[in-house]
């Protein structure tokens, strides 16, 4: 069975910290994929994101992140999560895939728990998740920084991921 990501009822965001006492959020726009599940089991997830709808709130510090020194949009301008493992415990779960960030695939594992399914007051089935993880930019070629008089840079390796989506059934 396959389940398609909702994009108006998802996002997905990331969190950095500068110079070590802030945070700095964003979120990617424009995103899609699909679910796929047998017997109620998730087996499958594919999720493409248009790193250009990268959006901070500063049309400067978003212009840069799309620039060669952090994204490079023009090179790379999707990003791609795919599934290869789903752990559920009631509610809790584990999603474990790869994620294929500025050319560079590298594992991560997101936790939380998901939701549904439910109908929604149009007959739709609905499923969601709210998911929570870590990378480090290094891993992903994203190296730019500024070290700071003080010790430490200006924008931390950890980026925190936040995913929460939520998906309708398609048609058998």
């Amino acid at each position: 069975m396959a389940w398609t990501i909702d994009p108006t009822h998802s996002q997905i965001q990331f969190a950095v910290k500068h110079m070590g006492i802030s945070t700095v959020r964003g979120t990617f726009g424009t995103f899609g994929g699909t679910i796929t599940d047998t017997d109620g089991c998730v087996t499958g997830a594919d999720v493409t994101i248009d790193v250009a709808s990268i959006h901070t709130g500063n049309e400067q510090r978003d212009t840069h992140l799309k620039s060669p020194e952090f994204f490079d949009v023009a090179q790379f301008p999707s990003a791609a999560f795919a599934l290869t493992a789903f752990e559920r415990t009631g509610d809790a779960v584990t999603a474990s895939g790869t994620l294929t960030l500025r050319g560079e695939t590298r594992p991560v594992t997101l936790t939380g728990e998901v939701g549904g399914p439910a109908k929604d007051p149009w007959g739709n089935e609905k499923v969601s998740a709210e998911l929570t993880g870590k990378i480090s930019r290094a891993d992903f070629g994203l190296t730019w920084n500024v070290a700071l008089e003080a010790g430490g840079f200006l924008v931390s390796d950890e980026v925190k991921l936040s995913v929460d989506v939520q998906a309708v059934k398609q048609g058998e």
